[in-house]
């Protein structure tokens, strides 16, 4: 299990990065076309508001490691409800 204060700083990158989407956009728009200035403001925006500073975490415990992009989950927690039969579609292989 992941410290909750880790996931919750994770949750505030992420809405972070959802208030400042619409302007780094422009920003990044502006930039193509040649502004500098734009470079400067890109620059004084906060470094949480880039999407690149979030980290993919397991819904259930909150693990980073491991991350399966598919279900949402770790491995961890992918293996143990695979084993229980709890994943729709996903059965455990025997042969």
């Amino acid at each position: 299990m992941a410290k909750v204060a880790m996931v919750e700083k994770n949750l505030r990158r992420a809405r972070t990065v959802d208030k400042y989407a619409k302007k780094r956009a422009e920003l990044k728009e502006r930039i193509k076309k040649g502004d500098r200035e734009a470079v400067l403001e890109l620059q004084k925006l906060p470094r949480n508001a880039s999407p690149t500073r979030l980290r993919n975490r397991c819904k259930i415990n909150g693990r980073p490691r491991g991350y399966m992009r598919e279900f949402g989950i770790s491995r961890v927690m992918f293996r143990k409800l695979a084993g229980e039969g709890s994943i729709p579609g996903i059965t455990k292989s025997s042969w």
